[in-house]
């Protein structure tokens, strides 16, 4: 598996997300995960199925060595008595010592950032998590974040999909150093089912969901991919084998569009032009 390197965490490039994904589905396709290959897994308390990934992990008998865990404070535990008594809840669920990288998972509108990441670094001290970061921090925040953070940021993981021009943030990303992973590779669906990436994928003897992975990849990103259909599982890892070309590359980017943006709820995002 390729990964990524940031301030000293190496990060498998490639994620099996479980959002939206019932604790029996995650159950039910984590063993698949497994034998296809992946090992960084990534969940969230909001998402609702830390414990079934922590059992299905555990079931398989996974090394915890041989993993990367990623897993997200919710908003609503943004609070001096909730934080770090939610990260415990977290690990408990997730049946181990520590996760390897703990994010806030929106900056919302009622906590400074400031704040978030000064519970991040508590958390990281207390030996809960290996390394911290944030997610869907607009530029503003970030470059707030790494500034204010006794701890490197690791990563900010963020909508990245061919529909929505990111090269703002990456730019950021590439002064701080700072990893980006991308969520919502699909694009709500979108990604399969569009012509430009299949016709790619047909030189390739690909799909055009795993074109849109590997456009992904290949920039360097740390990418989420997801499936609740374990027979699927093996098309999502299968992304390693062939490079697009640069024109391909250009290609797929030039599908961004102003309205691109599918992931904005009021009250949890920032001012994406900040």
């Amino acid at each position: 598996m390729q990964s990524v390197t940031a301030h000293g965490a190496k990060i498998p490039a490639l994620g099996f997300g479980v959002f939206r994904m019932s604790e029996a589905e995650v159950e039910a396709v984590i063993p698949a995960a497994l034998e296809a290959g992946f090992r960084h897994f990534d969940t969230a308390q909001i998402y609702e199925n830390e414990a079934g990934l922590g059992r299905a992990l555990a079931a398989a008998g996974a090394q915890r060595d041989t993993l990367f865990l990623t897993t997200k404070v919710w908003v609503s535990n943004y609070s001096d008595d909730r934080f770090l008594a939610s990260v415990d809840e977290s690990l408990e669920k997730l049946g181990v010592a520590q996760v390897d990288l703990l994010l806030a998972h929106w900056p919302g509108d009622a906590v400074p950032v400031a704040q978030q990441i000064d519970w991040l670094n508590a958390a990281q001290a207390a030996g809960k998590t290996r390394f911290i970061g944030v997610s869907n921090y607009n530029r503003a925040q970030l470059r707030d974040a790494v500034a204010l953070s006794a701890a490197p940021i690791i990563t900010n993981q963020i909508e990245m999909h061919p529909y929505l021009d990111q090269s703002a943030m990456v730019t950021l990303a590439q002064q701080t150093g700072t990893s980006l992973t991308g969520y919502y590779a699909m694009a709500n669906g979108a990604v399969p089912h569009e012509s430009v990436l299949g016709e790619i994928g047909a030189r390739f003897g690909k799909t055009a969901a795993q074109v849109g992975l590997r456009w992904m990849v290949q920039q360097g990103f740390i990418v989420l991919s997801k499936t609740a259909t374990p027979a699927r599982v093996p098309e999502n890892i299968d992304i390693f084998d062939f490079a697009l070309s640069d024109a391909d590359m250009a290609t797929i980017a030039s599908l961004s569009r102003r309205d691109g943006r599918i992931v904005s709820p009021p009250g949890l995002s920032p001012d994406w032009n900040a």
